[in-house]
C-alpha cells in the first residue's frame, strides 16, 4: 500500500501497539516500504519478531544509524480527531510520529540517490522491555560499520520546530523496579492475627521520603501504582509498588537501588514483613557525543531554532546505542500555540506539519557526513 508519510502517521495512529506485539505495524512499515520506494540499494532485516531494520548501501563505506520508536502506550485517547486510536492504546508519546519522520527521510535518501550508507532502525519497544538491545542482540549490526547513530524525540515543551539538545548526558538512566511486600492478612476486628503489608510499604515510603536530596547528583523515585489488599474488611497480607528510578548515570541509580534495599531490611526487622524487590528493563542514560553536538549545533542553528536545554530526567533507550556509537539525539518542539499536555499524556497530539520538519533536521544533519 502506498502511503504519504502523513497517510503512514494516521494509520498508525488509529492502530497503536504496545512493546514487542508491534506485529502489524511491523507488517505495515515492510509493506508501505516495498509498494512505495523502487531502489536496487535498500534490503530489509527483520532478525526480531517486530521492527525492522532498513539496509541503504550505496557503496563500501561506513554508516549512519538514523533510529525511530514503534511502540505505543496501554492509554485510551481523548482526542477527537479523525484518525483517533480505534483501540484501547495510545501513541502518546509520539511514536507515530517519530516513525513516519524515518519513512519520509528514507523516501527522501532513496529518491536523491545520497551517497552515503544509512541503517533506518524502525525499533519495538522502546516504552518497556529495552528493545534497543533486544534488537541489538540479534546480531544484525555485527555486519555493519557503524559510524554514528542520531534520533529525535518530539515535545510540545517547545515551540513546533525547535530542536533542544546538550552535549553529554541528555537523558537519564531509568530502571524499572517492583517492590513486594509480604505480611499476612487478618480480618480488621482482628489485626493482631495477622501482619499487615500496606503498613510495611507505607513505612518504606516514610523512610524514603527522609533520604537527603543531592542537587548535583539528583536520583527521581517515581511511583506509578501501587495496590494491596481484596476487600475492606481484611487487613492485606499483600502489597505492591511499582516504581521507576532515574538519575544520570547508570551507577548512581543502582547506588540507590543498594540504598533501598538497607532501607527494606530495616522495615522488615521492625515489622516482620518480607519482601521481594524485582527489577526490569534498565535503559542508559543517553548520552550525545561532544564533537557532534559542536559541529550540528553550530550547522543547524543557523537554520533551526537550538536550545542547549541541558540534561532531562526523561528515559529513553536510546541510551544504549549512545553507548555504542558516537550519538546525537534532540528534542523536537511540536507546540504550535503554547498548549501543553505532556508525554503520555491522553491529550498529547503532535501536528501532522511536525513531519516534514522532523525529516528537513535530518537531510541537514545528513548533509554534514556527504
Amino acid at each position: 500500500m502506498k502511503l504519504s508519510p502523513v497517510e503512514l502517521r494516521h494509520t498508525l495512529h488509529r492502530n497503536p501497539e504496545i512493546s514487542f506485539l508491534e506485529f502489524r505495524t511491523s507488517e505495515l512499515l515492510v509493506n508501505t516500504i516495498k509498494d512505495s520506494i523502487d531502489n536496487t540499494h535498500l534490503k530489509i532485516h527483520r532478525p526480531f519478531k517486530t521492527g525492522l531494520l532498513v539496509d541503504y548501501k550505496i557503496n563500501e563505506g561506513d554508516y549512519l544509524l538514523f533510529r525511530a520508536d514503534i511502540d505505543a502506550l496501554p492509554i485510551n485517547e481523548e482526542n477527537e480527531i479523525d484518525f483517533k486510536s480505534e483501540n484501547n492504546y495510545m501513541h502518546a508519546c509520539g511514536h507515530d510520529v517519530h516513525t513516519s519522520i524515518l519513512y519520509s527521510f528514507l523516501n527522501y535518501v532513496t529518491e536523491n540517490n545520497i551517497d552515503q550508507n544509512i541503517l533506518f532502525l524502525f525499533q519495538p519497544a522502546e516504552e518497556s522491555g529495552g528493545g534497543a538491545m533486544e534488537f541489538y542482540k540479534t546480531g544484525v549490526f555485527e555486519s555493519f560499520k557503524i559510524r554514528n547513530a542520531f534520533a529525535l524525540h518530539v515535545t510540545d515543551e517547545y515551540k513546533e520546530g525547535t530542536i533542544a539538545s546538550t552535549p553529554g548526558v541528555l537523558f537519564a538512566s531509568a530502571l524499572e523496579v517492583d517492590f513486594e511486600f509480604k505480611g499476612l492478612s487478618a480480618h480488621v476486628a482482628f489485626p493482631k492475627e495477622g501482619n499487615n503489608a500496606f503498613n510495611a510499604l507505607r513505612i518504606f515510603l516514610d523512610e524514603c521520603d527522609k533520604l537527603p536530596k543531592v542537587e548535583d547528583s539528583p536520583v527521581v523515585f517515581g511511583i506509578g501504582k501501587i495496590y494491596s489488599g481484596e476487600v475492606r474488611n481484611i487487613t492485606p497480607g499483600f502489597a505492591k509498588l511499582e516504581t521507576s528510578i532515574r538519575s544520570l548515570s547508570e551507577e548512581k541509580v543502582l547506588n540507590f537501588c543498594t540504598t533501598l534495599e538497607t532501607i527494606l531490611e530495616t522495615v522488615k526487622s521492625k515489622t516482620g514483613v518480607d519482601y521481594k524487590m524485582k527489577k526490569g528493563a534498565h535503559y542508559p542514560e543517553v548520552i550525545v557525543d561532544k564533537i557532534l553536538f559542536k559541529k550540528l549545533s553550530a550547522k543547524l542553528s543557523k537554520k533551526y531554532e537550538f536550545i542547549d536545554c541541558g540534561h532531562k530526567m526523561t528515559g529513553e533507550d536510546f541510551g544504549f546505542f549512545s553507548k555504542k556509537f558516537a550519538s546525537f539525539m534532540f528534542w523536537l518542539g511540536t507546540s504550535k500555540s503554547g498548549e501543553r499536555f505532556g508525554l503520555h499524556n491522553p491529550r498529547f497530539l503532535p501536528p501532522d506539519s511536525v513531519i516534514e520538519k522532523g525529516k528537513n533536521i535530518f537531510t541537514t544533519i545528513l548533509e554534514l557526513f556527504i
